[in-house]
């Protein structure tokens, strides 16, 4: 899907480590949320509240998953899960695009 149709956005971004990582809401009429974002190069962690699925649209990355010992690289587009109250690693080494879907279950 390369655009989302009868849609709200919220104005105010979401700003992560000093600007590098950064997104806006996008909610539906049904009561989902995704976010779009950027990321900057750099390394960062993140906490889930819900099970997340991250779409890289555009960029180069390595993600390390919750209970996983060996990091896997996303170069271009690529997608990964990440469960409930976890929390994952991301070593980003060019700028990626990326759409983020949060799944409350």
């Amino acid at each position: 899907m390369s655009q989302f149709d009868n849609v709200s956005v919220v104005k105010k971004a979401n700003v992560y480590f000093d600007g590098k990582v950064t997104s806006r809401a996008v909610l539906f009429a049904d009561g989902t949320k995704k976010t779009l974002g950027i990321m900057l190069p750099g390394d960062y962690e993140f906490g889930t509240d819900c099970v997340e699925i991250m779409e890289i649209l555009a960029g180069d990355l390595k993600v390390l998953l919750p209970g996983e010992t060996e990091w896997k690289s996303i170069k271009g587009e690529g997608e990964f899960t990440v469960p409930a109250n976890a929390k994952f690693k991301l070593q980003v080494t060019e700028v990626t695009d990326y759409c983020c879907s949060y799944i409350y279950e």
